[in-house]
This record gives structure tokens, C-alpha cells and sequence, in this order.
């Protein structure tokens, strides 16, 4: 009899997980990824200032400025915002023919309706567009948003951008680590310094495609990321290949889709907009 009882004891249990795990199953928001492009694609002829052991002589590379959209369930995440939309008569060379706002219009998704926009580091190129979001929380390595808070930030630092944060208008998550952005670990803010203070890259773990790593600058392309290059700017060489390493490991144990959010060859990984993987 005892046995028994241990028995139907033991299938009840089994049913009770097998039903939560159902009902969590079930539960998994949908998610989607995006890209968005966020300024003009440009040639450098010289890369030499992206690398500090004189690598890279005579290489010429295509750069571009992605944006990414990750929809979860009803809450949705932009991760950097590119370069300043075009104004005036002579528009900056890199500027995107469409605003950040307008790409997001063509999938019905309103500024306002933005949860968070995640900062992979605070250089221009990937913040232009952040003001675009004021009711969104912002997610930021906490040595960038440090160096964004200074009285007098260096030359490569334009705090303006961030104002409405910086005056306590939005709310802020200056992050130390990691971050499980919903809070399911299905999109990873990642500490990944070395580029600057506090860069972040994104791991997003996709029901269909499968895990994608998104680098931020932690490379710029890909024989940067090959060689494990160090560029000339960064603010710490010990950070950039302790991170290169973690990413690398990462990728490796999770056989992720490696995304150089600055390289054009790396474009054509995922859906060209407005499509979205899945």
C-alpha cells in the first residue's frame, strides 16, 4: 500500500510538472528581431586606427550603422539608435535616409510604445537617435553613463544626446553586469568592456533562427573580430580581449549567429526590413 501511495504520489508530481512546464511553455512571449539601417553605409580605405599592433595594412572596409528591433510579447526593446537623422541642406555623409521613428512607423510601432532602448556604448554613432525615445527606460553600462555625467566629458563624449535622462526626466539603469532585459533570459544585455567603460553587447535567443550574438563595437568587422583586434581608441586593450573571449566562448557554446554590428557583410544574416527573424 505504501508503495502505491509513493507511487500515485509520484505521477501526481510528475503531472504537476509536466502541466507547469506546459503552461510556462505557453507563456513564452513571441520573439522578433529587426534591423534597422541607421546611416549610410561607408567605405574606409584606411583601417589602421583599428588596430594598436599595426595590423590591417591596405584593407579597405565597408561600414555600416545597424539599429535593432526586438519585439517580446507586448513590450518591445531598440537596441542603439544610429547616427542623427538627416537635417538641413547638407546632411552629414552618414546620415540615414530614414529616421529611426519613420522605420519604426512602417511596423506600427510608435516611439511611446518603446519599453527600452538599450545602449550598447555611448559613441555617436549608436546613440543619435536616442531622444526619440523619452518614456523609455534606458539601459546603459554604468562606466559610460559615468563618463556621460561628467562635468567635463572627453571630445569623443556628446552628453546632449542623453539630456533627458541626465536631468532626471527618464528613468535610468546604469547596469554593473549583465542584464535579463524581460526578465525570462530570453534577450541578455552582455558587460562586455574594453571598447569603452561600460560596453554592452546583446544575446538574443530566437525560437526559430536560434541565438544570435549582436557585437556592438566590441569588433568593428571581421577580421577584427578573427585577430582579436585591438582598436587604437578603445579605453582598455586587458577589457577588449577578456570580452573578445567570453563572446567568442559564448558563440561557440551556444552556436550562435555572430552579428558585427558594423560590417555590411554581416547584413544579410538576418531579414532585410521590414521582415523580422523569429
Amino acid at each position: 500500500m505504501k508503495r502505491m501511495d509513493l507511487n500515485l504520489a509520484a505521477a501526481v508530481l510528475a503531472s504537476v510538472a509536466l502541466g507547469t512546464a506546459a503552461t510556462a511553455a505557453q507563456s513564452v512571449p513571441e520573439l522578433s528581431l529587426t534591423r534597422f539601417d541607421c546611416g549610410k553605409t561607408t567605405t574606409l580605405a584606411d583601417v589602421s586606427r583599428f588596430s594598436d599592433v599595426a595590423a590591417f595594412k591596405g584593407l579597405s572596409i565597408q561600414l555600416t550603422f545597424s539599429c535593432y528591433l526586438i519585439k517580446h510579447g507586448n513590450d518591445y526593446l531598440v537596441w542603439d539608435t544610429g547616427n542623427p537623422p538627416a537635417t538641413g541642406s547638407t546632411p552629414a555623409p552618414t546620415a540615414p535616409s530614414s529616421s529611426l521613428v519613420e522605420q519604426l512607423a512602417q511596423l506600427h510601432v510608435k516611439p511611446e510604445q518603446i519599453t527600452f532602448v538599450g545602449i550598447s556604448h555611448y559613441h555617436g554613432d549608436h546613440v543619435g537617435q536616442v531622444a526619440s525615445f523619452p518614456d523609455a527606460t534606458l539601459l546603459i553600462g554604468k562606466g559610460d553613463w559615468e563618463v556621460l555625467n561628467e562635468s567635463m566629458p572627453n571630445p569623443g563624449v556628446d552628453p546632449k544626446n542623453f539630456a533627458h535622462w541626465i536631468s532626471g526626466g527618464g528613468k535610468v539603469e546604469a547596469l554593473i553586469g549583465d542584464k535579463d532585459v524581460f526578465g525570462d533570459g530570453s534577450v541578455i544585455m552582455l558587460n562586455t568592456p574594453g571598447h569603452t567603460p561600460g560596453h554592452h553587447s546583446l544575446l538574443v535567443k530566437l525560437a526559430a533562427m536560434g541565438n544570435v550574438l549582436i557585437t556592438g563595437d566590441l569588433a568593428h568587422f571581421r577580421e577584427n573580430y578573427d585577430s582579436n583586434g585591438v582598436p587604437t581608441f578603445n579605453t582598455s586593450r586587458a577589457e577588449t580581449l577578456a570580452s573578445l573571449d567570453r563572446f567568442k566562448q559564448l558563440a561557440a557554446n551556444l552556436k550562435a549567429t555572430v552579428i558585427i554590428q558594423h560590417d555590411a557583410r554581416d547584413i544579410g544574416k538576418l531579414p532585410a526590413f521590414p521582415a523580422s527573424a523569429k
